[in-house]
């Protein structure tokens, strides 16, 4: 077991990846979209959480990793 030196942004980035992939995920399994369940009544928030989990994969995609070392 290594030390996991992520950055603060890295980590935050890693965990919207997982919920946006959870949530696709329900969505092509159960035709469930979780955000839509748990925000359906306040759009804007839903809106903000898909915001931010596409910014998370293209911070991904170019940190590329490099700010988490294993």
């Amino acid at each position: 077991m290594g030390t996991n030196s992520c950055s603060p942004l890295g980590k935050i980035a890693w965990v919207l990846l997982i919920i946006g992939g959870l949530n696709w995920g329900l969505v092509g399994f159960f035709q469930l979209d979780l955000v839509q369940v748990l925000f359906g009544g306040m759009p804007m928030i839903g809106t903000i959480v898909y915001v931010l989990v596409g910014l998370s994969a293209l911070y991904a995609l170019f940190a590329r990793g490099s700010s988490c070392k294993k």
